[in-house]
């Protein structure tokens, strides 16, 4: 792994289950609109914010309670001078039982400080990884996009460009 690829972190006392179960949850902490499914190798499903942000995602390694790897297969910005940022890279989820606890550790491979998104992206993830699933996990409510609302302070921003 390179120390430059996005990562980012927490500490939970749910079993490993709990959090692939969540993690795999993709409408309960990310966003209300995706299409397809989301739990399983091989299942590909749509993400779509707006018409700022669209991906094509499929999940490439599944190890139940474990780890997911998605392949972003394809992906469009309307913010970023390279509107396909993001595509063949790797966002990853590996969970792991750590003294009767499970940590969480997202690790979006290739997403890089070199991408114009970065710093909107990491900020996005770190919201979307560090409160929406982490209280998806805890409360069993997290706080994915809705149809109609902005979630982060950034992407209020993109939708105004």
């Amino acid at each position: 792994m390179s120390a430059k690829d996005f990562t980012t972190t927490f500490i939970t006392d749910h079993s490993p289950e709990e959090v692939f179960n969540a993690v795999t949850n993709v409408r309960g902490w990310w966003s209300e609109e995706i299409e397809g499914n989301t739990a399983k190798l091989n299942d590909e499903f749509d993400y779509h914010y707006e018409d700022v942000h669209r991906s094509k995602i499929k999940l490439i390694e599944v190890i139940p309670n474990q780890k997911i790897v998605w392949l972003v297969e394809d992906n469009y910005f309307k913010f970023t001078e390279d509107e396909k940022e993001w595509t063949s890279t790797k966002p990853t989820f590996e969970i792991t039982a750590k003294d009767g606890k499970t940590e969480l550790k997202f690790t979006h491979f290739g997403l890089v400080p070199d991408y114009e998104c970065f710093e909107i992206c990491q900020d996005a993830w770190t919201n979307y990884i560090q409160n929406s699933l982490k209280k998806l996990i805890e409360t069993g409510k997290g706080e994915p996009n809705g149809k109609d609302k902005p979630q982060t302070e950034n992407e209020k921003k993109l939708s105004t460009k």
